[in-house]
């Protein structure tokens, strides 16, 4: 899938002189970190927006743009893409600026008490509070380990699904025993623009860490012929004229059988990496940042960490709970950057500050 981005929305960031004074910086352009952009800006609070993605939406739009999203509330449903697209509505009125393609290295406390912030491209920020929204971190799709297959990357061998229209009437190979694996088997097996011409699908053993429900279809389309499953781990590549014509499987027997395939789709799940964020003083529990219920804060005063990437007890990763997180941590943030001020809840259905905060028109009540 072709990401666009709205520049009626995105603000991208301009050539800067020496660092960049800010009040808030957001780390990570997913969901729940466009929702901070929202939050903060309901109390004033302008942020600038870092993600290593050359697009906004996270993990969403990166691992599943076109999958559907049932759990966000008072909407039935929406892909990766709707949902990304709607929040940068959403917080068109707070001008956030946005530095894609780019990961935070650097973070330094200052003696004034605001950080120091430096990205892989050099540009520079002095911020008064950092929100951590990255996700599950510098997240990378575990490889498949076979002599040689690197060469194939991008031209015969996937770790994701970006537009399914590209493997349309290929013979396929898939990998995988997890939810992704059995969702793009569905996807290409049943008729439409995107139907492949065939689909085997390779797993190491008999059991699933998908759906039952999508195990069990796929079980039915084997029976009625319609594709192949196959136990199994893939050891070798058969090459032809700088191509791969097929896969060499291993089966349980520990007979070796080649698999021909003109495409190979490997779903082995994402490995997380939190990368430079492990290197900035902050409490970790299992590549995850402990953060406080109350405020969201990390054990650093003035860095906050919402979604997928903080812990604590009956932690839910899920959207939804991001969102709630947020809320929390942008009124946590104020006394960093107002201090003097008092800030009160305000609804957004009848307060006329924020009304005007918004751009739009405050109701008038009978």
């Amino acid at each position: 899938m072709e990401q666009k981005l709205n520049q009626a929305v995105i603000n991208t960031a301009q050539a800067h002189e020496g660092p960049i004074e800010t009040d808030a910086v957001i780390v990570g352009a997913g969901p729940v970190g466009l929702f901070q952009v929202f939050e903060l800006g309901l109390l004033e609070i302008k942020a600038h927006v870092i993600d290593s993605l050359a697009y906004p939406g996270g993990q969403p739009v990166e691992l599943y743009p076109d999958k559907p999203i049932y759990d966000i509330p008072a909407v039935p449903v929406c892909t990766g893409q709707e949902l990304t697209d709607a929040l940068l509505k959403q917080i068109e009125p707070f001008g956030a600026t946005f530095h894609l393609g780019q990961e935070v290295t650097t973070v330094q406390k200052q003696d004034d008490g605001r950080f120091f912030v430096e990205t892989s491209k050099g540009t520079q920020f002095l911020t008064k509070t950092i929100f951590i929204a990255a996700g599950v971190g510098a997240f990378q799709p575990r490889t498949l380990k076979v002599d040689g297959i690197e060469a194939y990357e991008g031209s015969q061998l996937f770790y994701r699904v970006k537009n399914p229209a590209d493997f349309a009437g290929k013979n396929l190979v898939i990998v995988g025993g997890g939810d992704s694996a059995l969702d793009w088997v569905l996807n290409f097996v049943k008729d439409g623009p995107n139907k492949a011409e065939s689909v085997i699908l390779i797993h190491r053993r008999d059991g699933f860490k998908a759906a039952p429900s999508s195990v069990a279809k796929m079980r039915e389309l084997c029976e009625a012929y319609e594709m192949q499953f196959i136990v199994g781990q893939i050891t070798g590549l058969d090459e032809k004229d700088g191509k791969i014509a097929g896969a060499k499987v291993t089966g349980a027997d520990g007979v070796t059988r080649v698999v021909p395939l003109d495409v190979l789709l490997v779903f082995f799940g994402l490995s997380p990496k939190l990368g430079p964020i492990a290197e900035w003083g902050l409490d970790i529990e299992r590549k995850q940042l402990v953060v406080d219920t109350e405020k969201f804060s990390t054990n650093v005063p003035g860095i906050f960490a919402v979604g997928d990437i903080n812990t604590y007890p009956g932690k839910k990763k899920l959207i939804l709970s991001g969102f709630h997180e947020c809320a929390l941590a942008a009124f946590g943030a104020v006394p960093f950057i107002f201090p003097e001020k008092k800030v009160f809840l305000q609804y957004t259905t009848t307060s006329p500050k924020l009304h005007k905060v918004l751009g739009v028109e405050s109701p008038v009540f009978d």
